[in-house]
């Protein structure tokens, strides 16, 4: 059997699937490649993998992408890592810089803005690396570790999980396990098996990643509270109705 090409997101939220993935022993035949959450949409667009962590903002663009996976980084409270770091307040913004790294907190902050906020900025667009520097931004969506060091760099710091649950009172889906082509099931049996044991051990994250977890946080704190992997009913329906409300912005 050929390799299993999968695409997973590289911040400290999906560890739990990469420790799994890695050292479950459920899966020795797979090509495992870490990614932003844009790049992984888009090698399984483009089938250069053949399953993918997946921005939930991305999957408009795929031609009918399959669910895989029980599992999924979702929030049912604050997130920490997905945020608007603003130097004036919400109702005060005129302009938003947005994290190149995903789609997904793009759709959200405009939904938010218009419908729930209901303020109007205009949105510019940041390059590769440029958001982890917050310079020269009145407010800015940022995403993933580099939001750790850069909330405490403005005054003004709104959580987008936070504020969609308690706009919507539903949980928020970030991303999600699909596949581009069908895959067979004592594969992904075994890989949800993975996925599984990487989230019941995470208190060994630190340790199997010593060099990668952002500097000053309690790792295992965030991945126990701010990080909600079961992709249950709940979820489902949040991620029908952000789904839903992007089709319509």
């Amino acid at each position: 059997m050929d390799l299993i090409r999968i695409s997973a997101v590289s911040y400290l939220n999906t560890f739990p699937f990469v420790f799994g993935l890695k050292t479950s022993g459920e899966l020795d035949d797979i090509d495992l490649q870490l990614d932003i959450p844009s790049v992984c949409a888009e090698k399984l667009r483009t089938f250069q993998v053949d399953l993918a962590l997946v921005p939930v903002g991305a999957i408009p663009e795929l031609d009918h992408p399959i669910q895989v996976a029980d599992y999924c980084i979702g929030a049912e409270r604050e997130v920490r890592s997905v945020l608007l770091l603003s130097r004036v307040p919400l109702q005060e913004i005129r302009e938003v810089a947005l994290d190149f790294d995903s789609k997904t907190s793009v759709q959200l902050i405009r939904i938010l803005a218009g419908k729930f906020w209901k303020i109007n900025p205009t949105w510019r667009k940041l390059g590769p690396g440029e958001a982890v520097k917050g310079t020269g931004c009145e407010s800015l969506v940022a995403i993933g570790d580099k939001t750790f060091q850069l909330a405490g760099k403005f005054p003004y710091v709104y959580d987008l999980a936070a504020e969609w649950i308690a706009h919507t009172s539903l949980p928020f889906v970030f991303a999600v396990w699909l596949s581009n082509k069908l895959l067979p099931e004592g594969f992904l049996r075994k890989f949800n098996k993975a996925l599984e044991y990487g989230i019941r051990h995470k208190q060994e994250i630190p340790a199997f990643f010593p060099n990668q977890i952002p500097s000053g946080i309690d790792a295992i704190s965030y991945l126990e509270n701010n990080i909600s992997y079961p992709f249950d009913a709940r979820k489902q329906e949040g991620m029908a109705l952000f789904l839903k409300l992007m089709n319509e912005s």
